[in-house]
């Protein structure tokens, strides 16, 4: 997938740009705080209905304006396209797929498909589950928009249940007559969730660990595995019906726990990714050398895991990273990226992946 073409009003610090990309590596270079990661945070918000750097949408709009605007022109290996995006304060954002209003985010998503990588993701690793849910949430959502649709469904009938536990000691009898309909809800498409998770984990973990050799020339081996709280095998949770009546039967036995708690203590919402080195946990034995290779491999894979399902490469959006990774993890990024659409926010001009640059002042762009 190829991103031919941006155009942005209002947007951050972007009264107005229009901008042309190459199909190779395009770098936006210029000092910090100019409009360099604002005009990437358009793209991906483009492709994927959120931002990398805030859950507030109205955030985005320039100050003194009162809606933003973003416009990609996008060619697949079929055709050309374009996704409009337009919000406007106080209401609903609007998207267009070739001039045709779309009802749902979820139905825009898959149509450009983006990898992005950025300096939160170098602590991928060593940070906490939400960071590595996230990104599967993300990931997956890009390939299959169904997954999305049901983590929509998933979190509302999380946040029903959460309210009835908290409660329920005032109103028993509420609790009692619609606690069982949201837990079956919340099984019940915890197991579609756990299920796409956990195939995806099965297909990162050598795709990781190969791209870790490389890196490594073979010497450490990552191990990467879908975790879920109620600690059921991985095979286990690509059986739907087996998955969906153990989350059942946890939600339905331990009401006593879960309204002393005040929160629903079994789901997706608590699950993770173990990732291991050399068969101990990164998290606490790994350097924070041999994290940021893991990290790094991790985006790498969500790329290759892209391309070998959807038999298209992804753009690849690279927010100073290359400002974050010393001159071998720097050398070789640059060579993984080669025969890629990849567009690079940075300070420097001398990178080992220079190609087409864009110098950036004050939300202008010249090319």
């Amino acid at each position: 997938m190829i991103c031919n073409r941006i155009r942005v009003s209002d947007f951050r610090n972007i009264a107005k740009a229009d901008v042309a990309f190459s199909e190779g590596v395009n770098l936006l270079v210029g000092k910090n705080a100019q409009g360099k990661t604002n005009l990437l945070e358009a793209i991906f918000y483009a492709s994927v209905g959120k931002s990398f750097r805030t859950s507030a949408d109205e955030e985005m709009i320039r100050f003194g304006a009162e809606l933003f605007e973003v416009s990609l022109d996008f060619a697949d290996s079929v055709r050309e396209q374009n996704l409009t995006v337009r919000l406007l304060k106080g209401k609903r954002r609007r998207i267009e797929h070739n001039k045709v209003r779309l009802s749902k985010v979820s139905d825009a998503l898959g149509l450009f498909r983006t990898v992005l990588f950025c300096p939160e993701h170098l602590s991928i690793v060593k940070d906490g589950p939400g960071e590595r849910r996230n990104f599967l949430d993300v990931a997956i959502s890009q390939l299959y928009p169904a997954y999305l649709q049901s983590l929509q469904r998933y979190n509302k009938a999380l946040k029903q249940r959460n309210q009835l536990l908290r409660d329920a000691e005032e109103d028993p009898q509420t609790f009692r007559g619609t606690a069982d309909l949201w837990s079956a809800e919340l099984a019940r498409e915890a197991a579609i969730i756990s299920g796409y998770r956990a195939r995806y984990c099965k297909q990162l973990d050598p795709a990781v660990r190969q791209i870790f050799a490389e890196m490594t020339e073979g010497g450490e081996v990552p191990e990467l595995a879908y975790e879920s709280s109620l600690h059921l095998d991985p095979e286990v949770l690509e059986d739907a019906a087996a998955t969906e009546q153990a989350y059942l039967e946890k939600l339905t036995n331990n009401h006593e726990r879960e309204i002393a708690a005040g929160t629903t203590l079994w789901g997706i919402h608590k699950d993770d990714i173990r990732m291991d080195l050399n068969q101990k946990p990164a998290r606490m034995f790994a350097s924070q050398g041999q994290q940021r290779s893991m990290a790094l491999a991790i985006k790498l894979a969500e790329g290759n895991i892209c391309e070998s399902i959807c038999h298209e490469m992804p753009a690849y959006l690279l927010d100073d990273v290359f400002s974050e990774l010393d001159a071998a993890r720097r050398n070789y990024l640059a060579e993984k990226i080669k025969g890629r659409q990849v567009i690079i926010t940075t300070c420097e001009e001398n990178l080992p992946a220079a190609g087409s640059i864009i110098r950036v002042e004050n939300g202008q762009y010249l090319q």
